[in-house]
């Protein structure tokens, strides 16, 4: 008999459309892969599958053979960086402290100090001010001394040497330049070396000596607190590319966030909404030890500060890939347009890509006493939501009515139809895909009570306890009490895992011997026992990692703000900061 839950390493091909246009509508590139296999977000390589069917894992027809090999998944966790460093490697980087680093690092802070005055007067005058063009003698001379002062400061850090590949298009051709993979502070070196602009928080303007830098290069600020920013945004950046070459053209990392460069995650549409030309570029460190990567589970800022400067070369390649113009289906849908050009860099890269988001990465490193282990399949459940157009954030304000659905089915299965009714969407394949999540043994049948407890964990997965106490209204008995083989379901499927024994944790919380639990019992063993999963669930696996601090808001940096206007981060969780 199969396990309740199965893996889900062989995640259904993702169906993505393919543009019809001319070939000689656009600059020769590499076609981007016609069918591409979203890669599950588990540390340990195999996600897990809640219950479920095996799911169609035969990719498109149309795949040729030289997609085998994109076909299969990163075995990493695109938000992870593990540093591990060797008896030599800790020996060199004792010596580089006491002797380097502190002449590097003075010479960093000197020419930061150095360009502020230049960047300082470059910068006076209103904000919003069209360049002037030609520019005049004065700024094209502090231009050439400001870029001078930067290069010097990253060959202070050591980073003698930056390959450039391909030809930069100018403004007149690619008013957006699109960066791929972001993984680090240290992404600002092509920024530095072009002196584009760049789509920044507005909170970087006030931080002393940077915000000064920053402002030189025209930025397009994104405030927190303006509920209209991000409108106003695009249509900025929509102003500036329709300019016809007028202002310096727009870096933008459409990842959203830093990851470990192990692939490409969604991408963000609104550097492709305006839908003009854009340039991919990629980035790339080969270096034999990683300390440039700052991602949300790894070494902090200053961590890596520290060791990149205690390296005796750091490595950076710089690539501009031909100019994406894209088709009339693309300007129509920014979403596929940022697909078609992820595809390219990915190619280019020779890395997968993944439809996991940066929202995943909220849903995997959220607090809770009942973290989310590396194989759960809860970040696949995530995903599929959103492919049906269902957004948590909204779902979260239906729970209570689907709760009570669930309630009445009193254990009842249903069936596909029904569960479509339920979500109030259409059949189709991406439901079903869903629904095999669930679905035991094949059957063609589905608890409801366990896709709500996967969509309440989805829509608040910090707050464990009103979890729990959902699922105890949905599976309890009259008195609301449940038996050993109902918390096995909740827990289970609460954690997205294939395999869970709860019967020590059961008897801990059952010290009367009653032989069911109440919601009352198992909040009062939580509040006691805080960490309670470690030691009754998991007690064997490593103690999941975690950052002990929030950021007031989800914007991991100042380079990857989120500004696409359908994806307001109102109302969400606080996400773990980067160390440092």
């Amino acid at each position: 008999m199969q396990p309740p839950l199965r893996a889900c390493a062989a995640a259904r091909p993702a169906r993505s459309s393919r543009r019809a246009s001319s070939p000689s509508a656009r600059a020769p590139r590499p076609a981007p892969h016609p069918a591409r296999r979203p890669a599950p977000l588990a540390a340990g390589g195999a996600a897990m599958r809640l219950r479920g069917r095996d799911p169609r894992a035969a990719p498109s027809s149309s795949a040729g053979v030289g997609d085998a090999r994109r076909q299969a998944p990163p075995g990493r966790n695109p938000f992870v960086h593990e540093l591990r460093l060797g008896a030599l490697q800790k020996a060199q980087v004792a010596v580089m402290t006491l002797t380097l680093f502190p002449v590097r690092l003075l010479v960093v802070v000197l020419m930061m100090l150095l360009a502020w005055p230049l960047a300082l007067v470059s910068s006076l005058g209103p904000a919003g001010r069209e360049p002037e063009q030609p520019p005049a003698l004065w700024r094209r001379v502090v231009d050439v001394l400001l870029r001078a002062i930067m290069r010097t400061m990253w060959l202070a850090g050591g980073f003698h040497h930056v390959a450039v590949k391909g030809r930069r298009a100018p403004p007149t051709e690619a008013a957006i330049l699109t960066l791929a993979p972001h993984s680090s502070y240290f992404d600002a070196i092509p920024v530095t070396m072009t002196m584009s602009s760049v789509v920044m928080k507005a909170e970087s303007r006030d931080i002393p000596i940077w915000g000064t830098l920053i402002k030189y290069i025209r930025p397009v600020f994104v405030s927190r607190t303006d509920q209209d920013s991000r409108r106003k945004t695009v249509e900025e950046i929509k102003r500036r590319a329709q300019s016809g070459g007028k202002w310096p053209q727009i870096m933008i990392f459409p990842e959203g966030t830093c990851t470990n460069r192990t692939c490409l995650i969604t991408f963000k549409p609104g550097a492709f909404i305006p839908g003009v030309p854009v340039q991919p570029v990629v980035l790339r460190y080969p270096n034999k030890l990683d300390t440039i990567t700052w991602t949300w589970q790894g070494p902090g800022a200053l961590k890596i500060l520290w060791l990149t400067l205690c390296q005796f070369h750091s490595q950076v390649e710089i690539e501009f890939l031909p100019v994406y113009t894209p088709s009339e289906e693309e300007k129509r849908d920014p979403a596929l347009y940022a697909r078609n050009v992820r595809g390219v860099m990915a190619e280019a890269l020779g890395v997968a890509v993944t439809d996991y988001t940066f929202e995943d990465c909220q849903l995997a490193l959220a607090e809770g006493q009942l973290r989310l282990p590396a194989d759960t399949c809860l970040l696949e459940f995530a995903r599929l939501l959103r492919g049906l157009g269902l957004k948590p954030e909204k779902l979260e304000q239906d729970l209570d009515r689907h709760a009570e659905s669930a309630r009445m089915t009193q254990g009842r299965r249903v069936t596909l139809p029904e569960f479509a009714a339920q979500l109030g969407v259409p059949e189709s394949e991406s439901l079903e895909d869903l629904f095999s999540l669930f679905d035991e043994g094949g059957g063609g049948e589905v608890d409801l009570r366990e896709y709500v407890v996967a969509l309440s964990v989805v829509c608040r997965p910090a707050r464990t306890l009103d979890t729990i106490q959902l699922a105890f209204k949905m599976f309890g008995s009259q008195d609301g009490s449940v038996e050993e083989h109902a918390l096995s379901s909740i827990l289970k499927t609460a954690l997205g895992v294939a395999e869970l024994t709860v019967t020590d944790l059961f008897r801990a919380i059952d010290q009367e011997r009653k032989g069911r639990i109440a919601f009352a019992d198992f909040k009062r063993f939580a509040e006691a026992n805080p960490d309670f999963a470690e030691e009754y669930l998991y007690p064997e696996q490593t103690r999941p990692r975690s950052c002990a601090r929030t950021p007031p808001a989800p914007t991991p940096n100042g380079f990857c703000a989120d500004f696409s206007p359908e994806n307001s981060a109102t109302g969400t969780e606080p996400v773990r900061k980067k160390l440092d």
